[in-house]
């Protein structure tokens, strides 16, 4: 029996990698709620129907958006975004994208956090994506 032993260090170990763990977890679950709160997830079709009024905003870094992107898009990488976020107009609605959407849920709470209102998200991002496109 275990009784009167102190701890192993496996049992430690155990200890602090489920500690870790659920500390993801936390975090993953404080990021979702921050996110939906922060931007609309939209489909293909919402997005087409309202991008020629907004700015949308490509935040995959500069070799992936070279080789392809939304046409009228502009980049700016997720590495940079805190940087040109000053460059963004909060007049009109952002609608932003990635190769899924994690990344441009992030950008979404930064902008959020800037005082912007109208934010969107592409829903599946331009892998998903069936309208217009520009490849080099």
């Amino acid at each position: 029996m275990l009784l009167g032993k102190a701890p192993s260090v496996l049992f430690w170990v155990d200890m602090i990698l489920i500690i870790i763990l659920l500390w993801m977890v936390i975090n993953q679950i404080i990021i979702f709620v921050r996110s939906r709160r922060a931007a609309k997830i939209v489909d293909n079709e919402e997005f087409k129907k309202a991008m020629h009024h907004a700015q949308v905003i490509d935040v995959r870094e500069e070799d992936s958006f070279k080789a392809g992107h939304i046409l009228g898009a502009r980049n700016i990488p997720f590495s940079q975004f805190k940087m040109y976020i000053g460059g963004i107009r909060k007049d009109m609605p952002v609608y932003l994208y990635e190769q899924g959407k994690a990344l441009a849920l992030r950008c979404a709470i930064m902008l959020k956090k800037e005082g912007f209102d109208k934010i969107f998200v592409l829903k599946g991002g331009y892998n998903k994506w069936d309208g217009k496109k520009k490849k080099n």
